[in-house]
């Protein structure tokens, strides 16, 4: 524990007296000093008790003595140390009257006790209470080791921490989701830093931060774990008060040996990443046994169940146009999204097969497992997001959610090794639609079973719908006839001469006419099946063909 003033008094050898500041011998002093400058703040840096004889100072005017206590009090001076029968035969009044206006403890120091003998007991205090810190923290080193090796890794590192702190403790995976904490309360507690753990995981580890607690008593210390450019995961310590030099040996280690069990070696990630890529290509080339071969235990268990194939790309939009603009860089896109997924299947034990392909993230999943999931709710909160930011002109809106999150995502339909070319090729057309239709994530089920109008809405496909129908707009527009709501009105009645007359409230031979002048200003036949399908999705996919 901390020497303090007490102990000084206390110390049978120094034979000191409590003149002033009773109250206040529990403080700690960190140093004595011995000095006779009328104004010796500036040496000072605060916590020290100060030794002096009043060799400059009139001790005996209360005013010169009154400002003298009150500028060495102000500037964190613990106490003061009055050396007596050197140069003054007692202790001045006015002295001990200052110090006790100030609060500040003043001791007598007889003339057979030099100063050198109180700075020497200082000295070994302040030296044994570092060597306690240290030998404690290695005794914490060598029990969080310890846990960090046993079954329970470490939820049961994370315990021991709380329990050296005298607080608590929780561990973040790589994509912030809180996967332990300790004691088991703190998990409620640690889930409130998620914006905190957040800003942290975004610049390079190592790095740390204390986090303000305005709804409890405890103060937070965040320390990112991992070695490379992105943090893979986040130590939280609470605690009652600063962390002291044992704590902070404790916390050290405990950092250490999250990194080692949370950052797997680089040549084991490449190996990794090599194996599977071989897996994914003998799938693709249509290879199942071979690729159930190579698999093994690390992959194998996906394999044996339906898996869905995620294609995911970078895509850039409005707010990634210039670097100071703000927007996820490509690689963090895909990055996030990886982690996402990752960390949700390590915590129900599934296992995922990604493989960087250039610029984009190939990635099987489990039908129905977290990982999967993980994926969906990424991509919900992308597009949440981003439909919720003002669009340029200061309009709302979420045609371009995925774009300017710069991430789209296709996913296909649950399949087998048997099928996953197939399955690749769902996920390539999923993923096209998503960029098409400014979305972060499109499934093939939902391309499959919905409305081909959407993929309409296009730019290519509204210019050749304009160019298709801009010679029967000119016409109308001249005030020679309806051409556009008449061809309309026939097609949708699959050439039904009297409804679509009916429809138009015209005659069936008034409708017969204007099909013919529709006809010899296209220079197209009406009776070609592939002229009629063009000219009704041309229809759909400009704003005419939804109702002028």
């Amino acid at each position: 524990m901390p020497h303090t003033l007490a102990s000084l008094v206390n110390h049978t050898a120094l034979k000191l007296t409590v003149l002033a500041g009773e109250g206040r011998l529990d403080v700690p002093v960190r140093w004595a000093h011995a000095s006779e400058l009328i104004d010796p703040v500036p040496y000072m840096e605060g916590g020290e008790l100060l030794l002096i004889t009043a060799l400059k100072l009139d001790a005996e005017d209360p005013e010169a003595t009154r400002r003298y206590v009150r500028r060495v009090a102000e500037a964190g001076v613990v106490g003061l140390g009055f050396a007596v029968g050197v140069n003054y035969e007692g202790v001045p009044q006015a002295l001990v009257d200052a110090a006790g206006e100030q609060g500040l403890p003043l001791l007598g120091v007889p003339r057979r006790t030099p100063f050198i003998a109180i700075s020497k007991a200082v000295s070994a205090a302040v030296a044994a209470d570092q060597y306690r810190a240290v030998t404690a923290g290695f005794e914490a080193q060598r029990e969080l080791t310890r846990a960090a090796l046993s079954a329970e890794g470490p939820a049961e590192l994370l315990a021991r921490l709380a329990a050296h702190l005298d607080g608590w403790a929780a561990l973040y995976d790589a994509s912030g989701a809180v996967v332990a904490a300790a004691p088991d309360w703190a998990a409620r507690r640690a889930a409130r830093l998620g914006d905190d753990v957040g800003r942290l995981r975004e610049r390079p580890a190592p790095a740390s931060s204390v986090v303000s607690d305005t709804d409890g008593d405890d103060r937070v210390e965040l320390q990112s774990l991992g070695t490379g450019r992105r943090a893979r995961g986040v130590l939280a310590v609470g605690t009652g008060a600063p962390l002291g030099t044992a704590e902070r040996y404790a916390v050290h280690s405990a950092v250490a040996l999250l990194t080692l069990t949370t950052e797997r070696s680089r040549a084991l990630q490449d190996a990794e990443q090599r194996l599977g890529a071989a897996v994914l290509k003998m799938l693709l080339a249509g290879e199942p046994d071979h690729a159930r071969a190579v698999a093994g235990r690390l992959y194998g268990g996906l394999l044996d169940a339906p898996f869905r194939m995620v294609v995911a790309e970078p895509v850039a939009g409005e707010e990634q146009s210039s670097p100071s603009s703000g927007g996820v860089g490509a690689s963090g896109v895909l990055d996030g999204l990886a982690d996402a997924m990752d960390s949700a299947a390590a915590r129900t034990g599934e296992a995922v097969l990604a493989v960087p392909d250039g610029g984009r993230l190939i990635v099987l999943v489990a039908d129905g497992g977290a990982a999967a999931g993980a994926c969906a709710a990424y991509a919900a909160e992308a597009d949440a997001r981003a439909g919720a930011r003002p669009r340029p002109g200061g309009r709302a809106g979420r045609s371009r959610a995925g774009h300017d999150q710069g991430l789209a995502v296709g996913l296909s339909a649950p399949t087998g090794p048997m099928a996953a070319a197939n399955a690749y090729r769902q996920a390539e057309q999923a993923l096209s639609v998503a960029r098409r239709r400014g979305r972060t994530l499109v499934e093939h089920e939902d391309v499959a079973a919905g409305s081909v109008l959407p993929l309409l809405a296009d730019d290519a496909v509204r210019a050749f719908a304009d160019g298709l129908l801009r010679a029967l707009r000119e016409h109308d527009a001249r005030g020679r006839g309806d051409l556009v709501a008449s061809l309309r009105a026939w097609l949708a009645r699959h050439g039904q001469w009297d409804a679509a007359a009916a429809d138009l409230g015209v005659h069936r031979h008034t409708l017969r006419y204007r099909m013919r002048r529709v006809e010899e200003i296209l220079g197209r036949s009406l009776d070609d099946a592939d002229v009629r399908m063009e000219l009704w999705l041309a229809l759909k996919a400009t704003s005419g063909g939804q109702g002028e």
